[in-house]
């Protein structure tokens, strides 16, 4: 998909909206422990509850590969039955050389055919490159988390300069476009939103963070949108395991609506 659709989408679903599926068998209802095919049931009926209401979906791939062979056989069919026009984010974050990123670059754009997927970018240009070579594909760079750790290396300033992470959106931003390189930006730290749109004023941000993580929707629409929007906000656990009865996916959609339609207001 590329930026075109992708804000053909937001415009016509009112929404920037991604929905991570980070299906966890132990958070799951009940009532599907014991299904045959649990995982793949489940992310089923949370994609039939919400996909009108979402841009993309965003599957975390460790959630899969812990199972081996068969979750990736689920992360397979569960990528095939999100409906077109749903932007696809492989969070895998990837960060290698050579041969293997371009392997892995391989394996998530035609081997599986996502849209995006989540890259480190600490060994630098060489890691992110073979992921820019690809029509309609995105390469995700993550820039300013929401975790605890972040503080260790992404706020530090070196020499009395800018912290490291405005180094990376600085340096990374020349090795691809605005067509074809995001950047993950936490929601956590809304106030310094701002501060990334100075060095990345047009590119699109991955937003993770909010709901569970207690991110505000409102003041990072303040801050990180631009004139084609420019966000992508995910929540996973907010909309995934809002119910836990056998109503999880109605009240999946219910969340999912409560975003979407903050979200249209803010798109106005």
């Amino acid at each position: 998909m590329n930026r075109a659709e992708l804000i053909e989408e937001i415009n016509r679903k009112q929404s920037f909206l991604c929905i991570g599926l980070d299906t966890d068998l132990a958070k799951m209802p009940a009532h599907l422990q014991d299904h045959p095919d649990a995982i793949f049931e489940f992310n089923k009926q949370i994609i039939d509850a919400t996909h009108d209401l979402c841009v993309a979906y965003k599957p975390n791939i460790a959630f899969y590969e812990m199972l081996g062979s068969k979750g990736w056989d689920i992360l397979g069919r569960t990528l095939d039955y999100i409906p077109d026009g749903n932007f696809t984010i492989a969070d895998a974050k990837r960060g290698d050389i050579g041969n293997t990123s371009k392997y892995y670059a391989e394996t998530f754009f035609r081997t599986m055919d996502f849209d995006a997927v989540t890259i480190a970018p600490y060994m630098g240009r060489d890691s992110v490159e073979p992921f820019l070579g690809f029509s309609g594909k995105w390469a995700i760079v993550l820039a300013l988390t929401s975790n605890i750790g972040a503080g260790d290396f992404q706020m530090k300033t070196y020499n009395e300069g800018a912290p490291l992470y405005k180094d990376v959106l600085r340096i990374s931003s020349d090795w691809g476009t605005e067509e074809n390189m995001m950047y993950v930006v936490g929601a956590t730290r809304a106030e310094m939103f701002s501060e990334v749109r100075e060095v990345v004023p047009n590119h699109f941000l991955l937003v993770p963070g909010v709901g569970a993580q207690g991110g505000s929707l409102g003041e990072i629409s303040e801050e990180g949108m631009n004139s084609d929007c420019g966000l992508l906000v995910n929540s996973s656990r907010g909309v995934l395991y809002a119910g836990e009865g056998e109503d999880f996916a109605a009240m999946a959609r219910a969340e999912a609506e409560k975003l979407q339609g903050e979200m249209k207001n803010l798109l106005i």
